[in-house]
């Protein structure tokens, strides 16, 4: 897996803007997956950033881009936790809650909908996303909104922003490393 596809999937994380990505990946072997996560590790975690796997569907492999430190704090939101809770998560324990969203993703085809919380989508909208069935929304970007639009859209653009000048720049041979801020 080369860092380009990480950043062109998880610039807004990588630079601590948003809390997580997820992007599916191909790995020839499992020894191949395993040495390229450790690597990207090393590289990553004393920048705040984690990297692992959360579904495995043949050859390909969805993972996990977050920065603990955000995801903690995220989980910590009232409306969060009572959603999670809601849903069976042992509320209160992060690791534990992100080792419950890999069970629950391994044991069913589709995805949970409180997945969008363990992205560092806003609550409201998750929410609003179960409650209305995915309709109704205000607008579509990263996420469907039901909360704030013009917040969320303004939020988009730098998502988009943020990816293009990542890109660029490790066009250019700067590491991943340096692009991401450390925490």
């Amino acid at each position: 897996m080369s860092e380009e596809l990480l950043l062109r999937h998880c610039s807004p994380t990588v630079i601590g803007l948003k809390t997580a990505n997820m992007f599916v990946c191909r790995f020839d072997s499992k020894e191949q997956e395993c040495s390229t996560l450790q690597r990207l590790n090393k590289k990553l975690c004393s920048k705040g950033l984690r990297i692992i796997p959360l579904r495995h569907n043949e050859d390909k492999v969805l993972l996990y881009l977050y920065r603990p430190s955000k995801l903690k704090r995220d989980l910590k939101d009232t409306q969060a936790d009572k959603l999670l809770q809601s849903c069976g998560y042992s509320c209160g324990n992060m690791n534990l809650c992100i080792v419950q969203l890999i069970k629950r993703l391994r044991e069913n085809e589709d995805f949970p909908h409180e997945i969008g919380l363990f992205l560092g989508y806003p609550p409201e909208d998750v929410c609003g996303f179960i409650e209305n069935k995915a309709q109704c929304c205000k607008c579509v970007g990263c996420w469907k909104v039901y909360g704030d639009a013009e917040k969320a859209q303004a939020t988009f653009e730098k998502y988009k922003r943020c990816t293009e000048l990542c890109c660029s720049l490790a066009a250019k041979g700067v590491s991943i490393e340096k692009l991401a801020a450390c925490y």
